[in-house]
C-alpha cells in the first residue's frame, strides 16, 4: 500500500485512544470507519468525537464547517466486515492484552483487502509477536499515539522483525498527514522510546521511597521544580495510573530482566488499588478534589543525580541497542512527555562521567542489576556525550537555536524547541545571545532573520518550567534581567533584524519580536501578552518597548486585556509591518530580510544607533545623527548610491 492510495482508515476500538485517533484522521480528510464490539461503546466514542469537534470549533481552532465535515467522515460500526472491508489502513486501539489483539486480527484478516496495512497503537507489546498473529507481518507495524491524540504531537512508528520499509514509510507519511510528528523506532524493544525512559524513572522513584532514600514530596519537588520536568514523577504516575506503569514494568521485567523488577512501593500501591486519580487515591489523595500539594523547596541534588543516572542508563540501552539515536530519543520524549529538554541532552549537560560513577557506586552499595552501567552509556561517556564532544565539529554548536545562512547576506536564527512551541528558557537565552554575537562578527552577514522552528509558533512565550525553578523573588529578578539583556542585543546589533512570526508569538516570544526592527507575520499567527492572566506582567521589556511601537494607549490595551490578536489587527496597531499569506511566508520573510541586507551597511548601522540613542534622549540622538551624517558623506557607499541613482541602476553597497 502506497501512502497516496490511502483513502479510508479503519480504527478498531472506540475508547479514549481510538476515538481520538479517529477524530484526527477525519480532520485530516480521511474517511474513517470507527468500530467497537458493542453499539454502546462505538456510539459513546462517536459522541466523544462530536463533543471534541464542537469544542475545537468553539475555541476557533477549526471552523464550524470543518467540524461538521470531519464528523460526517466518521462512520460507526459494530460488525467487522463493513468496518474493514474497504479499509486501506487499519489502526488497532483495543485493550493491551495479547489474546484480545490476536482475536481481533483473526477477524480482520477475514475481510481486509490484501494490500492494506495494519498498525497497532500498543504502548509496549512486541510488534513482532503481534504481527505474527496476522497473515501480513511485512505490512504490520506499530503506530503509537499519545493521549489525548488530538493534542499530543508525537507518534512513535515502530518496526517489527518482519516489517517492510515501505510499510514504515507509508505510516510515517500518514502520521504527517494527521499533522503529527513521527519518530522512527528502529528495533522492536519493550517500551519503545518514551515508556522506556519514563517507566524506569517511575520505578526508580518507587525504589527511593521503598528504601527510605526520599519521600514522595522530596521526589516530586526535585523532579518538578529542580529538574524542570512538567510534573512530579508521582504526580504523573497518579495521572496515568500506577496499574498501567506496573503492567508495562511486568512486561519489561519478563523481556529484559531483573533490572526492571517493580519496586516494593509500587507493588504496595497495586495491592491497595491506589491506582491514582481514577480510583481517588494513589500516591496522593484525590477524594476531596485536592490532589498533590508539592513543596517547591524539598528537592535535593542527590535525588536529581539518581534520576539523571537512571535516565542516562536507559538512553544508553536505547542507543546501544540500536533502538533509536540520541536525536530521536530527545525529540520523542520532549513531544511525548513534555520534557523541557531531551533526556540525552539533559544527561550530556550534566556530565556522563559523573553519572557513570553514581551508577557504579549505587551498584556496589546495593548489588541491584538496575544500576549496572549499560554499554551504550559507557561508550557515550568515552565519546564525550551521546551527542558527541563539543570538539567533534568545527564551529559553534547550539542546542536551543539553529543558525542558518540562507544566502543574500542574511543570517537566520531559528528558535529550535519545536516540541515546546519554541518556548524560551535560560539555556535558549544563552544560545540566542551567542548566536547574535556570531552573526554580528560575520562580515558576510548584513541582516538577521529570527524565526521559530515549525509553523505552530514563533515562540509561545517563557517556558513555565524555567519560571518555576526561579520561583524566589531574587531568581525571578535575575531571569527578567537576563531576558531583557539578551533581547536587547537584537535591538543594539549593527544591522537590520527581522522577526518572521509564523504561529504563536505570545508573552516572552512577543517581547522578543518587539526587539527586532521589523515584524512580518503569517495569516495564521496570533500575538499578544497573556501575562496578566497569570498574575504577572511582561518582564522581558514588553512594558517599555510595546508602547514605543504602538503608542501608550494601545500598549495598555494589549497588555491589560491579555488577549490574543490576529496579525491584521496588529498591523493596524503598527506592531506588524506586513501580513503574509501562509503558503508564501517563508519565501517572503527571506526576501524582506534580503532586501535590507542589500542596503548600505554603514548607513544602516549609524541610523540604527542614532534612533536607539534618541529613544531616551532626543538631544543625544540628534547629535549622533549629525555626527553620522558627517561620517557618511565621505564613504564609497555614498558615491555608489549617487552613481546608481544618476544612472537609474541598482547600487551594490560594500560597506566602505
Amino acid at each position: 500500500m502506497e501512502f497516496d492510495d490511502i483513502e479510508t482508515v479503519a480504527v478498531l476500538g472506540a475508547g479514549n485512544m481510538g476515538h481520538g485517533i479517529a477524530e484526527i484522521a477525519a480532520l485530516a480528510g480521511y474517511e474513517v470507519n470507527l468500530r467497537d464490539v458493542k453499539e454502546e461503546f462505538v456510539q459513546s466514542g462517536y459522541d466523544d468525537i462530536e463533543w471534541s469537534l464542537e469544542k475545537l470549533a468553539g475555541k476557533e481552532q477549526i471552523t464550524d464547517d470543518e467540524a461538521d465535515d470531519a464528523l460526517e467522515r466518521v462512520t460507526p460500526y459494530v460488525d467487522i466486515e463493513p468496518a474493514v472491508g474497504d479499509a486501506d489502513f487499519v489502526i488497532e486501539a483495543v485493550p493491551e492484552k495479547m489474546d484480545i489483539k490476536e482475536d481481533v486480527y483473526a477477524d480482520v484478516e477475514e475481510y481486509l483487502p490484501e494490500d492494506a496495512i495494519i498498525a497497532t497503537n500498543t504502548s509496549s507489546l512486541s510488534i513482532t509477536d503481534l504481527s505474527e498473529f496476522t497473515e501480513r507481518p511485512e505490512q504490520f507495524c506499530g503506530m503509537h499515539f499519545f493521549n489525548p491524540p488530538v493534542r499530543m504531537q508525537l507518534v512513535e512508528v515502530i518496526t517489527g522483525a518482519h516489517t517492510d520499509e515501505s510499510t514504515l514509510e507509508a505510516t510515517e507519511e500518514l502520521a504527517e498527514a494527521f499533522d503529527k510528528t513521527p519518530v522512527r523506532v528502529h528495533k522492536d524493544s519493550p517500551g519503545f522510546i518514551v515508556n522506556r525512559i519514563l517507566v524506569p524513572l517511575m520505578n526508580e522513584a518507587c525504589w527511593m521511597v521503598s528504601e527510605d532514600v526520599a519521600t514522595a514530596d522530596e521526589v516530586d519537588s526535585t523532579t518538578k521544580f529542580d529538574m524542570g520536568l512538567p510534573m512530579g514523577v508521582f504526580e504523573l504516575g497518579d495521572m496515568t495510573g500506577h496499574d498501567v506503569t506496573h503492567h508495562v514494568l511486568d512486561y519489561m521485567n519478563e523481556e529484559l530482566g531483573q533490572a526492571y523488577e517493580p519496586a516494593p512501593f509500587l507493588q504496595e500501591l497495586i495491592e491497595e488499588e491506589r491506582y491514582g486519580q481514577k480510583t481517588g487515591r494513589g500516591v496522593y489523595d484525590y477524594e476531596d478534589g485536592d490532589g498533590p500539594d508539592i513543596p517547591t523547596d524539598a528537592g535535593s541534588d542527590e535525588i536529581a543525580e539518581r534520576f539523571l543516572a537512571a535516565m542516562a542508563n536507559e538512553v544508553g540501552n536505547l542507543v546501544g541497542g540500536d533502538v533509536a539515536g540520541p536525536d530521536a530519543i530527545d525529540e520523542a520524549v520532549m513531544l511525548g512527555a513534555g520534557f523541557p529538554e531531551g533526556p540525552a541532552k539533559m544527561v550530556d549537560d550534566h556530565g556522563l562521567d559523573s553519572l557513570v560513577e553514581t551508577l557504579e557506586d549505587l551498584h556496589d552499595e546495593t548489588g541491584h542489576p538496575r544500576f549496572e552501567v549499560s554499554d551504550g552509556l559507557r561508550e557515550a561517556a568515552d565519546a564525550g556525550g551521546f551527542h558527541g564532544s563539543d570538539d567533534d565539529e568545527a564551529g559553534v554548536e547550539f542546542t536551543n537555536v539553529e543558525v542558518r545562512y540562507p544566502g543574500d547576506m542574511v543570517g537566520q536564527i531559528v528558535l529550535d524547541r519545536e516540541a515546546r512551541m519554541n518556548t524560551i528558557n535560560p539555556a535558549l537565552l544563552d544560545d540566542l545571545a551567542e548566536a547574535i554575537d556570531l552573526l554580528e562578527d560575520d562580515d558576510e552577514v548584513r541582516a538577521i532573520l529570527v524565526t521559530g522552528k515549525g509553523d505552530r509558533a514563533f515562540s509561545a512565550g517563557a517556558d513555565v518550567t524555567s519560571m518555576a525553578s526561579n520561583a524566589d523573588p531574587l531568581g525571578a529578578i535575575e531571569l527578567s534581567r537576563k531576558g531583557q539583556q539578551t533581547f536587547g542585543k537584537l535591538e543594539e546589533v549593527d544591522m537590520p533584524v527581522v522577526a518572521g512570526i509564523d504561529g504563536f508569538a505570545l508573552g516572552g516570544g512577543f517581547e522578543l519580536a518587539l526587539c527586532c526592527d521589523f515584524r512580518l507575520a503569517s495569516e495564521r499567527s496570533e500575538l499578544g501578552t497573556p501575562e496578566h492572566n497569570l498574575g504577572l506582567l511582561p518582564g522581558w521589556g514588553g512594558t517599555q518597548r510595546l508602547m514605543r511601537i504602538t503608542g501608550f494607549g494601545r500598549a495598555k490595551e494589549i497588555v491589560f486585556t491579555a488577549d490574543r490578536y490576529d496579525p491584521e489587527t496588529m498591523y493596524d496597531y503598527d506592531v506588524v509591518n506586513e501580513v503574509v499569506d501562509n503558503e508564501s511566508f517563508e519565501e517572503r520573510a527571506h526576501e524582506f530580510a534580503a532586501d535590507l541586507a542589500a542596503g548600505p551597511p554603514i548607513s544602516q548601522k549609524l541610523t540604527k544607533r542614532a534612533m536607539l540613542r534618541g529613544y531616551g534622549d532626543i538631544e543625544a540622538g540628534l547629535e549622533l545623527e549629525s555626527q553620522a551624517f558627517g561620517h557618511l558623506i565621505n564613504t564609497d557607499d555614498l558615491m555608489e548610491g549617487i552613481t546608481a541613482f544618476m544612472g537609474d541602476g541598482e547600487p551594490e553597497f560594500e560597506g566602505k
